[in-house]
């Protein structure tokens, strides 16, 4: 009877260390649906894109999630555009979380404020936490010449684009953006408070900061001075670039996933696993999947 009872408790020690232990989970990721009623163009099949978004979701629905994340431009433009899919994505059984992309803001300047509502978002730019892990989902339009609302706004937007113009960047592009200063403080708070918790950090954002090309936040040196000192930090998961990309650079993962709406008879999306010791990118269609080392 005895032996019964200390095998039952050491049991029962080794599975709820087991609980503490492991932190492993897994989420759905998709970038760039960007839906309308459009014809095709630049290789864009627009009118696909809600068939595509279903067959994702169906796919994803099949593993316990987290949460599923859209990286940005949900749609291409039209505010009516999101009736035709959010339908779709509300079938998704676990969290979902949005980032806003340039594309997103494609609508009349009236109802730009609603897009933010109609997404379910309660801010433009927010953190989550799971397991041992800080999510920091970015706005990248803060500053943009799409998606700067206030007439404040507006006007930082106008002042970092002409202070950067003659620097011969290859992003200064007007579809893309920039964090602003009230962003960046913001974030560099949310930093200390991970480092504080001990929690790893991953950053969602639209726009890429690696490798360097014509889709980059405009102001991408002054976010890399910022988290430089943070070691915590482990990856940057972004869209806007529909080829997609990869870069790793001082310990951080610079990925870019694939837009779902690109080709005519392919899609892309993807299943992550976070583990102790690596992240999992498990693709579908034209979404490599790939092993991310952590430390």
């Amino acid at each position: 009877m005895k032996k019964t009872i200390f095998f039952l408790i050491t049991l029962f020690s080794i599975v709820s260390c087991n609980k503490i232990t492991d932190n492993s989970f897994k989420i759905g990721v998709i970038s760039d649906c960007q839906y309308c009623n459009c014809d095709v163009k630049w290789d864009r099949y627009y009118k696909k894109s809600p068939t595509r978004l279903k067959e994702a979701i169906n796919t994803l629905n099949q593993d316990s999630l987290s949460y599923t994340i859209h990286l940005g431009d949900f749609i291409d433009k039209d505010f009516k555009s999101l009736d035709s899919i959010l339908p779709t994505w509300k079938k998704l059984k676990s969290e979902t979380y949005h980032v806003l992309g340039n594309h997103d803001f494609e609508v009349e300047d009236s109802l730009k404020k609603e897009i933010i509502k109609k997404l379910d978002l309660n801010k433009r730019y927010y953190s989550f936490v799971k397991k041992d892990w800080r999510f920091i989902v970015l706005d990248g339009n803060d500053l943009s010449y799409q998606g700067a609302i206030s007439k404040e706004k507006k006007q930082q937007t106008d002042s970092i684009f002409n202070l950067l113009k003659d620097k011969n960047l290859p992003y200064l592009e007007k579809w893309n953006g920039a964090l602003s200063n009230k962003q960046l403080n913001w974030i560099k708070n949310e930093l200390e408070i991970a480092t504080e918790k001990n929690q790893k950090v991953g950053f969602y954002c639209h726009f890429p900061i690696y490798p360097i090309d014509q889709h980059n936040i405009w102001n991408r040196e002054q976010f890399l001075s910022l988290i430089k000192p943070y070691k915590n930090v482990k990856f940057f998961f972004n869209g806007h670039n529909h080829a997609g990309a990869y870069q790793f650079v001082d310990n951080v993962h610079y990925l870019t996933f694939k837009g779902m709406v690109d080709t005519e008879n392919t899609s892309a999306f993807a299943n992550v696993t976070f583990n102790k010791d690596s992240i999992i990118v498990n693709g579908f269609y034209r979404e490599p999947s790939r092993k991310l080392a952590i430390k």
